[in-house]
């Protein structure tokens, strides 16, 4: 059985939108396309490259997906890990709306989120890895198919923007696996699943 471990940049006030540039994700009249571009020195590289050594197969919502095919197929050079993996391991595509995908090793989802993921999680070995999408990893989170969440926290506030845990999202609790810092300021946390939240009082 694979475990399904999520990747997410996020701002100080939880926004995930659209961190990579302007053109992600400008949905909502959202202005702060490529926030988290200016903080990506040599430690959240060796951050990332590290986090793509693991990965089986990946798992994408319809719009990182789409951000992903139109950008990594391009990178061949032997000496990209990133480009390495995503180009030569499977990729599952979480969608309503794609008849056909283009990118070699690409599996289009369509039948119900939870159930899907839940079977995939079953049938693969190893390490599912999520990266960004944000829609997505909501439905991940709210179903308990998270069991390793690193989150990626960029010193900047935006004030605006889709977040990874909006109003009304599913309690859960996390045990704080691995902590460190890039010397940019991205505050790096690995967590790991841990059921519900437990209550207590200072009285």
């Amino acid at each position: 059985m694979a475990t399904l471990s999520l990747t997410q940049f996020l701002t100080l006030d939880g926004v995930h939108q659209a961190p990579g540039g302007p053109e992600e994700d400008a949905s909502g009249g959202f202005p702060h396309g490529g926030w988290s571009v200016p903080y990506g020195d040599e430690d959240f590289g060796r951050f990332m490259d590290e986090v793509f050594t693991r990965p089986t197969a990946f798992l994408l919502g319809r719009r990182t997906y789409e951000i992903f095919a139109g950008y990594w197929p391009l990178r061949t050079g032997a000496d990209d890990p990133v480009a390495t993996k995503l180009n030569a391991l499977p990729k599952y595509v979480a969608t309503t709306t794609l008849d056909s995908a283009d990118w070699a090793g690409t599996t289009l989802l369509r039948g119900d989120v939870p159930t899907e993921v839940a079977a995939l999680k079953e049938r693969l070995d190893g390490e599912i890895q999520v990266h960004g999408s944000g829609g997505l990893a909501r439905t991940l989170l709210d179903h308990d198919l998270v069991d390793t969440l690193h989150l990626l926290v960029f010193p900047v506030v935006l004030g605006t923007g889709r977040r990874l845990f909006p109003e009304g999202s599913r309690p859960a609790a996390f045990r704080l696996v691995e902590a460190g810092a890039t010397a940019a300021g991205v505050a790096l946390h690995t967590y790991a699943r841990a059921g519900r939240p437990t209550y207590g009082s200072y009285a």
